[in-house]
């Protein structure tokens, strides 16, 4: 008999199958449910809808949503809600159309005014949450209402009675920076394209599509850099752990509170810079601006693979969430179905979302 001692494979070791790998990705899910969609649309609708024009135009709602849920899905993964995210696109808009139009302010002092405002509010959300130990559902519900009454009493204080603030784009329409919150980029390569026949013109030769609008942009950028820290920074490491088990984190190292704080913050600029962004674009703001948009975006993070329990999802999958709101709700235009469809979709979406990843759950954690 040999004395060689026999060796034990370490399960820890143990390769992973691709497929394993794969049903492991948060944002399964909604790339499953894009492509379902995508396919639907072709099948279903006008096929203009699948056009240059025709994807700028599902893009740009999906973008501005976008933006939102990406902070959204940032704070549900470090478990906690901010359910007052649309009223802050509402509050927002009355604080940055108050400093150009009311007060004269340029934008590069406008802007970061806007950012720091929403920034506060984030951080006393997070503070009460963290303080008091109440539910950041609860609390953020109720900054939802506070925030819509302030965006409502604060419009009739800064126009003397009305409920909408106009004239912000004569306010801003010649400063160096609105073409970055503002309007199309690239516009210079769309018409050489337009000119050379590679994308369609109107009769009088200028381009259908100017350019790409720039909210697409900021959606794209935000994704990748919220991508990015999630997957390769010690932050995403530390996002993760605060909210998956706060205690542990913590008695780990990890700075709970400051985490939590921090994207409480993040999540009230997403809404500050929606709202920039549309109030340049419309050239006022109003107290509804962002309405019902805080249950669209966490809705378009649990599609990206967010749970509901916090500790597990992706940016990139809040990414993709938001494109299949935006093609749902533009693509059903070019359909002959009732629009009112959307909401029938919006909760079977939902459903199926929370169901599909706890699903995933079950199998990562080896539940039963």
């Amino acid at each position: 008999m040999s004395d060689t001692p026999q060796v034990v494979a370490d399960e820890r070791l143990k390769r992973e199958s691709f497929g394993a790998r794969l049903m492991k990705r948060p944002e399964l899910g909604a790339i499953a449910g894009l492509v379902v969609v995508t396919v639907f649309f072709m099948v279903t609708a006008d096929s203009s809808m699948f056009t240059l024009s025709g994807i700028m135009n599902f893009m740009t709602p999906a973008a501005q949503l976008g933006i939102l849920a990406i902070g959204a899905a940032m704070l549900m993964i470090g478990g906690e809600f901010d359910l007052s995210i649309g009223s802050m696109v509402a509050f927002a808009g009355l604080i940055f159309a108050a400093c150009t139009v009311t007060l004269g302010l340029p934008l590069i002092l406008a802007i970061p005014i806007t950012f720091m405002v929403a920034a506060a509010i984030g951080s006393v959300n997070g503070t009460i949450v963290l303080k008091t130990g109440l539910p950041s559902f609860i609390v953020t519900l109720a900054f939802l209402f506070i925030l819509r009454g302030a965006s409502l009493v604060g419009l009739k204080i800064a126009t003397g009675g009305s409920t909408q603030l106009r004239g912000v784009r004569d306010a801003v329409e010649s400063d160096w920076l609105m073409p970055i919150f503002s309007g199309d980029a690239f516009t210079g390569l769309f018409g050489w394209m337009a000119e050379t026949g590679i994308i369609d013109t109107f009769n009088n030769g200028t381009p259908k599509v100017p350019g790409i609008p720039v909210e697409i942009l900021w959606f794209v950028g935000l994704a990748l850099v919220a991508t990015y820290v999630l997957t390769r920074t010690p932050q995403g490491n530390w996002i993760f752990a605060a909210g998956g088990d706060k205690v542990a984190a913590s008695n780990s190292g990890v700075p709970v509170r400051k985490v939590k704080i921090s994207l409480f913050m993040f999540a009230a600029c997403c809404g500050a810079l929606v709202a920039i962004i549309t109030v340049m674009d419309a050239g006022s703001t109003d107290a509804r601006r962002g309405f019902m948009k805080e249950f669209e975006a966490i809705i378009a993070a649990v599609i990206g693979g967010c749970l509901l329990t916090g500790g597990y999802g992706s940016a990139i999958g809040a990414f993709f969430g938001a494109i299949i709101f935006g093609m749902v709700t533009i693509g059903l235009t070019y359909t002959s179905f009732d629009q009112d469809w959307f909401q029938i979709f919006l909760g079977g979406m939902l459903l199926v979302a929370v169901l599909f990843n706890n699903y995933i759950r079950k199998q990562v954690t080896g539940e039963r």
